[in-house]
């Protein structure tokens, strides 16, 4: 119905509507976004992180079919970001990401257990809190759909850019981190359909490093690979600014955002 409604709808009609829909729903989450007392709470925590890898490098690893042809030991010694259901792969590679990162609702209600039982620093969006209560190594995240922009301050809002990963990118940026290293980030579904819809899985999961990821019976949402994109610019173009660089190391990915590195060129046997 949705998307009948805006086949017949002029473009400057639905994105005033569109607009007006999101200033409403800005200005209704707004005041818990900034004083609930968890949220206060976690601006604080959030601010012990301003800084904390000032000109140092990370590397944020995305959930993609080509980890599985990525040697990720290499980059046990890195500082890291692993998203939504990347723990799956910890007993494999035999360590865990420095941080972890989630914002999606489906995600975080129905994998809550196993991200309670995370031991690294966490950031979730706001909207999720309902299903993970505050601990010490937690920190609410006031993310949004609309109004993009790439903040310098993630204690402020946050948009999502339509993917995790741009949240990664902006927590990164915060922390002062001089270059982000991506990998797993294909950029690519084999599942199809329109953006945002929510559907539940079939069977096994081709589209993720682990059939287990979405898989039978999992309720996730379709991507929406073209906001990525704009989200993936405005990263670009902001640490650029700030004389900082983003690249991909993504084996094999669909990716044409960041300039591209040869993952086992770039870190070696070793790693850092």
């Amino acid at each position: 119905m949705r998307q009948k409604f805006k086949e017949i709808t002029p473009q400057p009609v639905w994105d005033l509507f569109r607009n007006l829909y999101f200033t409403g729903l800005y200005a209704k989450e707004w005041p818990q976004g900034q004083f609930h007392p968890w949220r206060r709470d976690s601006i604080q925590r959030l601010a012990a992180f301003k800084d904390k890898h000032k000109g140092e490098r990370c590397v944020i690893i995305g959930n993609g079919p080509s980890l599985k042809k990525t040697d990720v030991t290499k980059i046990k010694d890195e500082y890291t970001f692993g998203m939504n259901r990347i723990y799956l792969a910890f007993p494999d590679w035999g360590f865990e990401t420095s941080y972890f990162v989630s914002i999606n609702d489906l995600v975080i209600e129905q994998c809550a257990e196993d991200i309670r039982q995370l031991s690294m620093p966490k950031f979730l969006s706001w909207h999720s809190h309902q299903y993970i209560e505050p601990t010490e190594d937690t920190a609410f995240l006031h993310t949004t759909y609309y109004n993009p922009k790439f903040s310098t301050d993630v204690r402020g809002r946050v948009w999502e850019g339509a993917t995790v990963t741009y949240v990664a990118m902006q927590l990164a940026f915060f922390m002062g981190f001089q270059q982000v290293i991506l990998i797993g980030v294909d950029h690519s579904f084999k599942t199809k359909g329109e953006p945002n819809k929510t559907v539940v899985s079939e069977g096994d999961d081709e589209s993720h490093f682990d059939a287990r990821y979405f898989g039978k019976g999992f309720r996730w949402q379709l991507p929406d690979l073209d906001t990525s994109e704009l989200a993936y610019m405005r990263a670009r173009h902001a640490y650029e600014q700030a004389g900082r660089e983003i690249l991909d190391a993504t084996i094999g990915g669909h990716l044409t955002v960041f300039p591209k590195v040869d993952f086992d060129a770039f870190f070696g046997d070793s790693g850092q």
